[in-house]
């Protein structure tokens, strides 16, 4: 990068240096010639013993500087790789849409030649008109500097500035200030002797403060919104005019002090012979013409997504070395670029779709409440006082805590959230007040992601991450009725049931507790979300193998070795249940949700590439008779509203889920090409809506929403017409066509409402840890690598197929070896009065 070989600096060097900046400066302030003949008068005598004294002692001063006395001189090293603190930043799928940042000190860093000429002629007419003459010190500013008083202008060059930027000082005591100036020097003298002039204005414009916003590129696109490449002569001047004072010329505070620092930039560039004067006064007639736009965290694209990512990119950080320094990452100073897999569009979208469905669910919400609600729940508002701003406040201020808790209950000023365009409001309320009002709002996450890459497109963590920075997406919920899907598969693979196997329908006692209810098929069952055919499924597999299962497909977090889980009792994150019913819409395939492509060096160096992890859990076969089963909860029961009011008619399966109460609403739904996820509910489990029709109307309509829009735009390549392909061993089985699977979601005897039933009591969640009657061996390395077992598939071709134990599964079906199948009403196993149907002539297949 540097053009200049770097050499060893000695003290002689600098003595050099400084003789030369000397003898210039003698040149400059040499009077009237003396006669040869002239005798030295005393008083003379005494002067140049005063001169030269005082320069021995500014060259011994020099030389401890030098040495370190005064504190560490950066070595040719740290000058070699300059270091400022460079903000890592942080983009999306398209790599080039900034996302956001992370930084210490907010800088991104550009090149020399990416700054606008009118921004170097500038600074150089303000700073230092003769910085390409001299060597970091100017003698000649220096005499001005002392002959003035001052009143000329500084004597610090732009490199002396550079120096100070770099060894990080400021103000102090006259003797700290000497002692900073002779190490600034030091720096300066260092820095012209191994680098360009072009690379220190470029080092200085990178590293300058104009505030809280660091370096040039960031100045330009806060005030003007463009690069610093596009600026005009007359911006380059507010700019470089703001650096002597940026609180004192700050044009949206001080727009009159601002211009009048900008008209003076550009006479400085008149005198400078790099602007024509008749160009200067037409651009004095210019307004400032500012579009100035604050940098702000809390805004910009998926926040909460951010938020998660930072703490993941500081774990990379710790186990990943620098090889030029040696030392981890720093994240906050090192200027990584980490790109994403989030998509704008989808991103905008999710954001839009949580609006549109928040707002009305808070409208909802609040004609439900109670005046009392708080009554017996003073606990939790003790906590949050202590833990807000107001009470650490006051608590440093060392104020007692009985006078601190008076002031929650004195009314006054502030802003809150409400869902209107700005998404807050100005009024008067107690402390106290505002955090119930706060508390008493629903939340939400949403996720989107495309289940054969494991790519996340899109993350919402919440309904506003300016007032509420707690991340949804990654929180651990009761999943309700979402897990019924994993039960139901493992059923298929393991107890050899198929979407026509009658189940439910009797009363069940696990582990003390009594369920009994409706049931009918399979493929009735889980459309109406029937607790008493999960309940049975139970009793059949056991909480053992279901949870072991679960963790298999993609779930991290403990999962209870109790019956409940049947019911959705365990708590879960939307995240880890993405990545569990990835294997739905994938062919069999658990694919890991990914957050990163790659992370990139400041110079665009890839540090590191990444990959989504999947493995096949489950047959292509179950995984699509799954879709079957889950497109029967959308056409016929808990998420039929997805058809009817909201139009949506494309291929899906998809899921509901609702806790006790309606404490949690869930929704997750997937086409061929994207998987999604909805939770609603309050921080709080004991504020709860109501009266609702649960995940069907608590978080469906999230979803569906962010569906219409994805659709709508024809842009994202995502086809409303896209279709689950059937696995060829599946093709001619009359059980999978569609008038004939549609009357199996149709047989069964339990509710005839479409609304999830919840999860059960809560004395389901307080399961023993007794087992169910039936706890069959589960071998999680069974499922480890499927293609490596051997078997045939059903037209006696070679396939790898999953081993299970038929000694230890329900009924007399075998799972490795399925019976001829032919369509027959179910009917319950007491049931003799049902007649079958006349079967097919040949049976097709063995399924």
């Amino acid at each position: 990068m540097y053009q200049r070989t770097i050499g060893f600096f000695t003290f002689g060097n600098l003595i050099i240096l400084i003789f030369n900046s000397v003898a210039e400066k003698r040149t400059y302030t040499s009077g009237k010639s003396t006669s040869k003949n002239t005798t030295m008068k005393r008083s003379v005598k005494i002067l140049w013993y005063t001169v030269l004294g005082g320069t021995g002692l500014f060259l011994v001063m020099l030389l401890f500087a030098q040495l370190g006395v005064f504190g560490k001189i950066p070595s040719m090293q740290d000058l070699e790789n300059p270091q400022a603190n460079l903000a890592s930043e942080i983009y999306a799928n398209d790599g080039t849409t900034l996302m956001g940042k992370i930084y210490a000190e907010n800088r991104s860093p550009v090149d020399f030649k990416d700054i606008s000429p009118h921004v170097i002629d500038a600074l150089i007419s303000t700073e230092d008109v003769r910085f390409y003459e001299h060597s970091g010190i100017d003698a000649i500013a220096i005499a001005r500097a002392i002959k003035g008083f001052g009143s000329e202008g500084g004597a610090s060059t732009i490199t002396q500035q550079l120096a100070k930027q770099i060894l990080g000082q400021g103000r102090g005591s006259i003797l700290k200030r000497s002692a900073d100036k002779l190490k600034e020097w030091i720096v300066a003298l260092k820095l012209e002797r191994n680098f360009t002039k072009q690379e220190i204005l470029s080092l200085y414009l990178n590293r300058v403060p104009w505030g809280n916003i660091y370096g040039i590129r960031n100045a330009s696109r806060v005030y003007f919104q463009k690069e610093p490449s596009r600026l005009t002569t007359d911006e380059a001047a507010l700019l470089v005019g703001m650096l002597s004072g940026p609180g004192q010329y700050d044009p949206v505070r001080h727009p009159q002090a601002a211009l009048n620092r900008r008209n003076l930039v550009l006479e400085r560039m008149v005198t400078n012979d790099v602007l024509k004067q008749s160009e200067a006064d037409a651009f004095k007639k210019k307004s400032l013409g500012i579009k100035f736009k604050k940098l702000d965290e809390n805004m910009g694209i998926a926040p909460y997504f951010r938020a998660v990512l930072s703490k993941r990119l500081e774990e990379w950080c710790k186990t990943h070395q620098d090889p030029k320094t040696e030392k981890n990452y720093d994240l906050y100073r090192d200027g990584l670029k980490i790109y994403t897999t989030i998509d704008p569009k989808w991103q905008l979208y999710a954001e839009e779709a949580v609006v549109l469905h928040m707002s009305a669910m808070q409208k909802k919400f609040n004609s439900q409440l109670g005046k009392d609600v708080w009554k017996n729940h003073q606990d939790i508002l003790l906590r949050a006082m202590k833990e807000s701003e107001r009470w650490k406040q006051m608590k440093e201020d060392e104020i007692d805590e009985a006078e601190i808790k008076k002031s929650f209950y004195v009314p006054v000023h502030m802003k809150v959230f409400a869902w209107n365009s700005k998404r807050e409001k100005d009024t008067v309320m107690t402390p106290i007040d505002s955090i119930k009002y706060l508390k008493q709002m629903m939340q939400t996450s949403f996720a989107a992601v495309d289940p054969v890459t494991g790519e996340v497109k899109a993350w919402v963590g919440g309904i506003d991450f300016k007032s509420f920075k707690f991340d949804h997406v990654t929180t651990n919920r009761q999943v309700g009725s979402t897990f019924k899907p994993i039960l139901y598969t493992l059923a298929l693979i393991d107890a050899g049931l198929t979407p026509d196997s009658y189940i439910g329908g009797r009363t069940i006692t696990l582990a003390n507790k009594t369920i009994s209810g409706g049931g009918g098929t399979m493929a009735y069952c889980l459309a109406k979300s029937l607790n008493a055919a999960a309940w049975d499924l139970m009793s059949r597999i056991g909480p053992k193998k279901t949870a072991e299962f679960a963790h298999l497909c993609g779930i991290k977090s403990n999962i209870p070795i109790v019956p409940s889980i049947a019911l959705g009792s365990a708590d879960l994150t939307l995240l880890e249940m993405l990545h569990a019913y990835s294997m739905f819409p994938n062919r069999g395939f658990s694919t890991e949700p990914l957050i990163i492509s790659r992370i990139e060096d400041k110079n665009g160096n890839v540090l590191e590439s990444f990959q989504s992890e999947s493995k096949q859990v489950i047959s292509e076969a179950d995984a699509y008779t799954m879709y079957k089963m889950m497109q029967g909860v959308i056409d016929f029961g808990t998420g039929h509203s997805m058809r009817g009011r909201f139009g949506i008619k494309s291929a899906m399966g998809g899921k509901t889920g609702t806790t006790n109460e309606n404490t949690d609403g869930w929704f997750i739904g997937y086409t061929p090409q994207l998987l999604a996820g909805a939770w609603v509910g309050c921080d709080d489990p004991f504020l709860k809506i109501r009266w609702t029709y649960g995940g069907n109307e608590m978080a469906m309509p999230e979803w569906a929403y962010f569906m219409q829009k994805v659709y709508a735009d024809k842009r994202l390549g995502i086809d409303p017409k896209a279709e689950f392909q059937k696995p060829a061993e599946l093709d001619n089985n009359p059980i999978y066509a569609d008038q004939n699977f549609a009357a199996l979601v149709r047989q069964g005897e339990g509710s005839d409402f479409s609304e999830d039933q919840g999860n059960g009591n809560q004395g389901d969640y307080e399961g023993s840890e007794l087992t169910a009657p039936v706890e069959s061996d589960f071998s999680k390395d069974a499922f480890k690598d499927l293609n490596q077992v051997p078997g045939k598939d059903k037209g006696g071709n070679e396939k790898e197929v999953l081993k299970t134990d038929k000694s230890k599964t329900d009924s007399t079906k075998s799972p490795d070896k399925k019976e001829t199948k032919v369509i027959l009403p179910a009917t319950k196993p007491d049931d003799k009065n049902k007649k079958p149907v006349k079967p097919p002539a040949k049976p097709v297949n063995d399924y």
